[in-house]
């Protein structure tokens, strides 16, 4: 596959790390959520804010890549309909993948909660006071928002699976560094 197809060995460091760390978090809070102890809650609660912070600075980080470095075009094969949904499903994620982790700190912060980063640094509160019942509103928010990240994920995978085993334009393979993708157009 030429290299015109495929994201870079970069971009896909990026991809594959935050997804990793994604569903790690995700698991954590489902965790921490049906943990009957306090301490043992706490605990995952931090490991889930500092992974969190990590995948903000990810995310600013892959964003930056992103501008400095152009992404592959999307395979010609693909209709109006999918071009749309694929650009628009990128957006939201990054919309998410930066939300969702200064959503979090927010609520930590006006919880009056610093975020310890794996007992080697903690990041200070955000300066916007104590606020338990806004930290608690956005922390459903925080919780909704993570839902929909969970299920945008799931569409992000039919998409690719789709792609690459029923139209065989090898979708998968341009953020993988072995395969072979389909044509692109430069669109």
């Amino acid at each position: 596959m030429s290299n015109h197809q495929r994201y870079s060995a970069v971009a896909m460091a990026f991809h594959w790390t935050i997804a990793v760390l994604v569903v790690w978090n995700w698991r954590l809070a489902e965790n921490a959520e049906h943990t009957e102890s306090i301490p043992e809650k706490i605990a995952i609660f931090a490991d889930h804010k500092a992974i969190g912070i990590t995948i903000l600075a990810l995310t600013l980080g892959r964003l930056a890549w992103r501008i400095s470095h152009p992404v592959p075009p999307l395979p010609s094969t693909y209709a109006n309909w999918e071009r749309i949904l694929a650009r628009s499903t990128h957006v939201i994620f990054y919309i998410l993948l930066l939300g969702l982790p200064i959503g979090g700190w927010l609520a930590s912060s006006l919880a009056g909660r610093e975020i310890d980063m794996f007992g080697l640094f903690t990041i200070g509160q955000l300066p916007f006071g104590d606020n338990e019942d806004l930290a608690k509103m956005i922390s459903d928010f925080h919780k909704a928002g993570g839902n929909i990240l969970l299920y945008l994920i799931g569409l992000h995978i039919l998409g690719g699976l789709k792609h690459t085993f029923f139209d065989k334009d090898g979708g998968i393979f341009r953020m993988l560094p072995f395969g072979k993708a389909g044509p692109s157009d430069g669109a």
